[in-house]
């Protein structure tokens, strides 16, 4: 039988019982948002300044940044107003809007480890092929073909969830509104949200790690070939960083799955790491340990220290 009953509103409690403990929990997420946004912004910046970097492994690191924003963007913002406010009371159309635009960038991110993946493996691969299989134009409908999946698969996800009944408590003990959490307060699924979920999964998780598994194995076959040690380094080390994101993002998400339904701690911990720590470390693995971007930072603050002494009002 089942019970219509849908809920209004949610109480989002992630803290309940920590009190003193606020100003520094406060103090805490202000500090990553704003690390976070203010190093992938600088990166989009510097991306968007230094006409060397207009190539498609910058485009990409340039995405990779603003999912990261995105990502900080959709749940800190709203975590500091409860905890500043004390009001932990979230409409339902607040709800399911934080989620759609979570799941967004959840999805864009996996496509977009993927695409750059398959990047790595052209420009090592398949060099003389490198500018005709990623020219501008391919770039460019590679991101917004990203973009699009991204969105469109919010799309049937949260309808999907819409058209299911709520009967459980509307307490939600966890600082936004995640898939696990708003999955707990649904009396019984339907089956086009079993079959979403299940696609989610072979298509924004499986598919794309085993394309980059056969990636990166074509990749080092083709590194172990090389003659001289100095290749072998250099080609291994534009491939370093995007392995390392890789493991750190799927291994967090493998963890995820592996973490029982009702242990609540351990739920807000995974997910402060999953969509706040990994996007503000991420510039520092990946697109801080260019060379390129690390020569166009260099080079953007000396103008800035140039233009400062010019503009510098001369004192009498």
């Amino acid at each position: 039988m089942k019970n219509e009953t849908s809920f209004h509103y949610f109480y989002l409690l992630p803290f309940s019982g920590e009190t003193r403990s606020k100003p520094f929990i406060t103090a805490f997420f202000f500090l990553i948002y704003v690390v976070g946004v203010l190093i992938n912004s600088s990166i989009i910046t510097v991306i968007c300044l230094e006409v060397q970097l207009h190539k498609p492994m910058y485009l990409f690191i340039c995405n990779l940044s603003i999912v990261d924003i995105f990502y900080t963007s959709v749940t800190i913002p709203k975590l500091l107003h409860m905890l500043l406010s004390g009001n932990h009371i979230v409409s339902s159309a607040q709800c399911y809007t934080q989620l759609y635009f979570l799941l967004s960038v959840t999805a864009a991110e996996e496509i977009l480890l993927f695409v750059m993946a398959y990047d790595r493996y052209v420009a090592i691969c398949l060099p003389l092929h490198y500018h005709r299989l990623l020219s501008y134009r391919n770039c460019s409908l590679i991101t917004i073909g990203i973009w699009t999946m991204a969105f469109l698969h919010s799309v049937v996800y949260v309808t999907s969830a819409l058209n299911m009944s709520s009967c459980h408590s509307n307490v939600i003990h966890q600082f936004f509104c995640d898939p696990k959490s708003l999955t707990k307060t649904i009396c019984t699924t339907s089956q086009l949200f079993i079959a979403v979920n299940v696609i989610e999964i072979l298509m924004l998780a499986f598919i794309p790690f085993v394309c980059t598994f056969i990636s990166y194995f074509q990749i080092f076959s083709v590194i172990s070939k090389m003659k001289t040690k100095e290749s072998r380094k250099k080609s291994f080390s534009t491939c370093s960083s995007h392995i390392t994101i890789i493991t750190i993002y799927n291994g967090a998400g493998l963890l995820g799955y592996l973490i029982p339904p009702y242990s609540e701690v351990l739920d807000i911990i995974f997910n402060i790491v999953y969509t706040n720590i990994i996007p503000m470390i991420n510039p520092f693995i990946y697109s801080l340990q260019n060379s390129n971007i690390q020569s166009a930072f260099l080079g953007l603050f000396r103008g800035l220290c140039i233009l400062e002494k010019v503009f510098r009002p001369v004192s009498k």
